[in-house]
């Protein structure tokens, strides 16, 4: 009986080993491959009572166990929106937004940059792949047939898009202007529940995202609820495969700070800039806010700013970029401020869709000087630190 039992546990050792592949991902794949690999080992195997489990049975919960719980990377899109929400509308929504993306990544790839297309209603001049984003997002929103309305900064008033369930606001493609450099861009956007983009926060958001487009394509989500922000990677296949989840944005000397003319007539901000470069601060700055916010997530550490003066005026909006992004960051262990009000840039009310602000993003350190530098005291970062 001993030998029996021996073969049937090596047996069921060999299917695992089998079963199981070498990622560290929570893969629905993983846990019924292991599942079917357990079953057909011990069929017809005479097992200890369910109030008596073996040492070779607690091996294997403990093994199962394990691979499950570490359901993150390695998995593919679908897999880890079935973990991250329970709601189905939203898993159809961040799918077809990747499905866009993709689409987009190829454009962008071949696009012609010679010549500009037209002027969008804010009077900003638009790239033809600009347009061509745009559609997709529009197209892509109204088949998911679970969003209401979507707008873009290219159409910022509100288009029906004939479903129920959310309502979407997107940046179709952030830095246009340098496609013809070579540089990265991105798609940005946020989901909000209903049919509401104004008279809104960007805390109510249930999900933001974005598309990275440089030497890789990746698409960048945070799930409201679910801790963490987390990068899948475009396979030659077409498929998302989830590389990289971020929980924690620790403080580093990088920086990325935009609009430096306002350091001319905002002594704040050219106090603070001072700061970074006497500190030897490393400079990481693209000119497309997609790419310079996104580095904070992929090194964890490093501080975006965009700072307003006199004479230059605020330009970054708070439904199409400012909004989403702060959820990506703040889902990620960092933080944001904005308005110049010492406060997140999620709890900025939403009065009109053109409404737009000044920001920083980064690790709540640096996010914390910038506050102090540019507003004299950081209350809320403060308290926390008074309470720890």
């Amino acid at each position: 009986m001993a030998t029996a039992f021996s073969k049937k546990v090596a047996a069921n050792s060999s299917s695992m080993k089998a079963a199981i592949v070498p990622r560290t991902g929570r893969s629905l794949t993983i846990t019924k491959a292991l599942a079917s690999a357990n079953n057909s080992s011990f069929q017809g195997l005479n097992v200890a009572p369910k109030n008596r489990v073996s040492s070779s049975q607690r091996s294997v919960i403990s093994r199962r166990n394990t691979v499950t719980a570490q359901a993150k990377v390695g998995s593919s899109l679908a897999e880890f929106l079935v973990e991250a929400t329970t709601d189905v509308k939203l898993r159809q929504l961040m799918t077809s937004m990747s499905e866009a993306i993709r689409t987009i990544a190829y454009k962008v790839r071949t696009a012609s940059c010679a010549g500009t297309a037209c002027v969008n209603s804010f009077g900003d001049e638009q790239l033809a792949v600009d347009m061509v984003a745009d559609k997709l997002l529009f197209d892509a929103l109204r088949f998911s047939h679970v969003c209401s309305y979507a707008c873009s900064e290219e159409v910022p008033e509100p288009v029906s898009m004939g479903g129920q369930g959310f309502s979407v606001a997107f940046d179709p493609l952030d830095g246009s202007s340098i496609v013809d450099t070579n540089f990265a861009v991105g798609t940005i956007f946020g989901v909000w529940p209903g049919d509401k983009l104004v008279g809104v926060t960007g805390r109510d958001q249930v999900a933001a995202g974005m598309g990275v487009f440089g030497p890789r394509t990746v698409y960048v989500i945070a799930i409201k609820g679910y801790p963490g922000t987390f990068e899948f990677l475009l396979q030659d296949d077409g498929k998302w495969l989830c590389v990289k989840e971020t929980t924690e944005i620790g403080e580093g000397k990088l920086f990325a700070p935009g609009n430096l003319r306002a350091t001319f007539d905002n002594p704040a901000y050219e106090r603070l800039v001072n700061y970074y470069l006497g500190e030897k601060y490393t400079l990481r700055y693209t000119g497309g806010m997609v790419p310079d916010v996104f580095q904070i997530l992929v090194k964890e550490k490093g501080v975006f700013t965009n700072v307003t003066s006199p004479t230059t005026k605020a330009k970054l909006r708070i439904l199409f970029e400012v909004a989403p992004l702060a959820l990506l960051v703040e889902n990620a262990g960092g933080a944001s401020s904005g308005d110049g009000q010492c406060v997140s840039s999620l709890d900025i009310p939403i009065n009109v869709h053109d409404q737009r602000t000044q920001v920083c993003f980064g690790s709540k350190g640096e996010v914390k000087r910038f506050e102090e530098y540019m507003y004299g005291n950081s209350p809320r970062f403060s308290e926390v630190a008074a309470k720890a």
